[in-house]
């Protein structure tokens, strides 16, 4: 018999002593360290899915007090309006307002309103700035001076570091060499490895189980089909879109 389980997300710990720091992030960390004393008042943080974006503009957040918007949210709103005088301005995904009207015009003015403030502004996307379709030629030169920051995908050392925290979050103690033998096999991202750890904690409630290898290999496999229909699924949406 299944046991029944309550749909309840733990709460990641998102605090700066919480983020783990290895070669491939540590210049991200530094600048957010760094601020206020930053060179120029947009700083632009970018990388894979999953890669600790989030968790960096949250520390920075909370630091800076900064008003936290969306950027597929912020193409039917007016951005400009929401802020206030004197404050800071936090976009993630924020390449979505890229070679949209409303969201250039949107970002323009926001640049140019913290800009008289002496505010800052943090750019989270998947690419930096320089990369993205920009139409307006005033933006695209303002975004040109903005601080560019790349996070890499995690080595060995910290996909290791990395699951031992996500099996933390959920009070789990994962048995003997399911952490070696995920980071032998798995997709090389912050967020495959939050998927995983999560349909394991999810697997190990409703069936009974412990967190052992025999967990984590089905769950693995089936992670790894799930991920296949999904790039499938989107290959053929993007077909679609083209025809």
């Amino acid at each position: 018999m299944k046991q029944l389980t309550l749909e309840i997300e733990p709460r990641p710990a998102l605090g700066r002593e919480d983020f783990l720091v290895s070669p491939g992030n540590r210049a991200a960390v530094e600048w957010i360290d760094r601020w206020p004393d930053w060179p120029a008042p947009t700083l632009a943080l970018s990388g894979p899915a999953g890669s600790g974006k989030t968790h960096l503009a949250q520390v920075w957040r909370v630091r800076s007090q900064a008003l936290a918007l969306d950027g597929r949210d912020l193409l039917r709103a007016d951005l400009p309006s929401m802020l206030e005088e004197g404050g800071n301005c936090l976009i993630d995904r924020a390449e979505l307002l890229a070679g949209d009207p409303q969201g250039e015009e949107s970002l323009f003015h926001v640049y140019n309103r913290l800009s008289q403030w002496q505010g800052n502004l943090l750019l989270v996307g998947r690419s930096l700035p320089m990369r993205w379709p920009l139409k307006m030629p005033d933006l695209r030169s303002r975004l040109s001076t903005a601080v560019p920051v790349e996070l890499a995908l995690p080595d060995d050392a910290l996909m290791q570091a990395l699951l031992v925290k996500l099996f933390s979050d959920r009070q789990l103690l994962p048995g003997k060499g399911v952490i070696d033998f995920l980071v032998m096999r798995m997709e090389r991202s912050y967020a495959a490895a939050s998927r995983i750890v999560a349909e394991m904690d999810a697997r190990a409630l409703e069936e009974r189980r412990e967190v052992r290898l025999p967990l984590a290999r089905a769950v693995l496999n089936d992670v790894s089909i799930a991920e296949e229909a999904e790039t499938l699924s989107n290959e053929n949406w993007f077909k679609e879109a083209e025809e």
